[in-house]
């Protein structure tokens, strides 16, 4: 096991194996699987490309000799900084045969973020594509190569605009050479297969290690629960890199039932819609925001979603007056998805009744996952009451990777995650998200910590303090709010933000909305009243739109 990672009590891990959860498998013993059963049946579909379980089995085999050409050994760190291309499945599954951990970066992170995960990561290599959405990411690897001396290589699935940077359709071997990967001493089950990236409350992400046993696990319960076969055909729309579309069931899991992955660069429905009806998709996943684009272009282009079965919506609360709408204007079922990178994956079944489809988040996918909703002292609520989830089960991990201060905060004693999402639960065991406990934003799915965006706002000269909150949003479910005491020099909304992009953060982390303040409302301790604040806001904006 990596080290650093705290992993499941022997008596856990024996049950979880015992009872067949775990299967003992790793992820390239899985795409050999599946490439020896299905040979030529497509696998991925990427523009013009279509690559079969097969072909990528080979392409793997064949990039795999050159990380290795490259130094990249069992057990080094690799940032994969992809976006919907098929590259992301060659490098990623070259990485798990190697025993090498790929860290998975979203392709909105920036200077900061990077920097940060390959300090933090000790990251052997960074792979990036040359550009994407008009962003010259060879630039941004310039940037953090500076900044990472131990940084050994940057990997370019495109151009490098460097000779310093690797091509990496120069890394795979020829076909006729002798590949050396039967004999290759790879991972075990239970050795750590990659790192995601926490929401994070704090600041900059904390990783989160997830076993080969433990997430194929996860890949093979979502299949089951969303009923996935070889016929099914799975849309990623969303970052592959983030684990809903990776996940649940994503890309991974439509590999692991043998099914098409077809990829969009874009998630508009003039991109989608067209895939959807020419590729026979079946199923695929959104954030609450774009299922209201989808739900508006859908009532002009059913046509074009009739072979759409499921419209699986998660990562933010979905409300019920647009769920109610889902079956109605595009034809297909609602599956309701809640879950988090660190484990707990919680779905509708697709025969529910309506009305749990349309109130609830679902509930767990595994009859081993253990669930408990409890009050601020720790015990348990009655069904109804709202609480702070708490989960441990066979694919939620027992400790954030090199935290371990933190994890005797985020964990309790017996090893459940304290999720710091609020929850009711039904009798019948449904949860309904109630929102957050910790400090978090969640903008359309994308999740703020305002904690790390104070502390950039604060680093301005002219801001005297700063406090971050969530404001309601229609669209979004919620935007992010900066409150600033300033110096004594006068400083712009703009200026602000500005002075944030320079410092490299993410463009969804940058506040959408600047208030200015004499002084911060406080609680009956002294601490900066956000309750407060977030009253404020969502009153003012209840004045300006009435």
């Amino acid at each position: 096991m990596l080290a650093g990672c705290p992993t499941w009590p022997e008596e856990f891990a024996e049950r979880y194996r015992q009872s067949g959860c775990w299967e003992g498998i790793t992820f390239g013993e899985m795409l050999r699987q599946r490439a020896l059963a299905l040979g030529e049946h497509i696998a991925v579909v990427c523009g013009e490309q279509k690559v079969s379980y097969a072909e990528l089995d080979r392409r793997v085999d064949r990039l795999v000799v050159g990380f290795q050409q490259l130094g990249i050994k069992k057990q080094d760190r690799v940032i994969v900084q992809l976006p919907n291309i098929a590259p992301f499945f060659d490098a990623i599954f070259a990485l798990f045969r190697i025993g090498a951990l790929p860290v998975f970066a979203l392709p909105v992170h920036r200077e900061n973020e990077i920097v940060y995960l390959c300090e933090f990561s000790e990251a052997a290599a960074y792979i990036i594509p040359d550009k994407d959405a008009g962003y010259d990411y060879c630039e941004l690897a310039k940037k953090v190569k500076t900044s990472v001396p131990g940084l050994r290589h940057v990997i370019v699935a495109g151009e490098p605009s460097t000779d310093e940077f690797h091509a990496m359709h120069d890394l795979y071997v020829d076909e006729g050479e002798e590949l050396q990967v039967e004999g290759l001493e790879g991972p075990r089950s239970s050795d750590v297969a990659f790192l995601q990236l926490s929401g994070g409350t704090t600041g900059l992400p904390k990783l989160i290690p997830r076993t080969h046993d433990d997430y194929i696990y996860s890949l093979r319960m979502s299949v089951e629960v969303c009923d996935l076969n070889k016929d099914s055909a799975y849309l990623a729309v969303l970052p592959i890199a983030h684990n809903f579309p990776l996940s649940s069931p994503g890309v991974l899991g439509t590999l692991y039932a043998g099914g098409k992955v077809v990829l969009a660069r874009r998630a508009s429905p003039d991109v989608a819609f067209p895939l959807i009806a020419n590729e026979g998709v079946t199923i695929t996943a959104l954030v609450p925001p774009l299922a209201i684009v989808w739900l508006d272009a859908a009532e002009s282009r059913r046509h074009e979603l009739l072979k759409l079965q499921v419209l699986q919506v998660g990562g933010a609360k979905f409300s019920s007056e647009l769920a109610k709408r889902v079956k109605a204007v595009m034809g297909c079922k609602l599956q309701q998805v809640y879950g988090m990178a660190e484990g707990l994956v919680n779905y509708t079944r697709l025969n529910d009744p309506h009305d749990i489809t349309i109130n609830t988040q679902g509930r767990p996918m595994s009859p081993y996952d253990e669930v408990r909703i409890v009050d601020e002292d720790d015990n348990e609520v009655a069904y109804g009451e709202v609480g702070e989830l708490l989960t441990r089960g066979p694919y939620t991990i027992r400790g954030y990777y090199k935290a371990e201060k933190h994890n005797e905060k985020a964990f309790t004693a017996d090893g459940f995650y304290r999720t710091g999402d609020l929850a009711s639960m039904t009798p019948e065991g449904y949860l309904v998200i109630e929102g957050r406990s910790k400090d978090q934003i969640n903008r359309g799915g994308d999740k703020v910590a305002a904690e790390e965006v104070e502390n950039h706002l604060l680093a301005h000269p002219a801001v005297h303090d700063a406090a971050v909150v969530a404001m309601p949003d229609e669209f979004l479910g919620e935007r992010t709010c900066a409150f600033i005491i300033a110096h004594d020099q006068a400083v712009t909304s703009n200026e602000l933000k500005a002075f944030l992009r320079q410092r490299g953060l993410a463009a969804y982390k940058i506040p959408d909305r600047v208030e200015f303040m004499d002084e911060f409302p406080q609680t009956g301790v002294g601490k900066v009243s956000k309750k407060s604040l977030r009253e404020f806001i969502a009153n003012k904006q209840n004045v300006l739109t009435h």
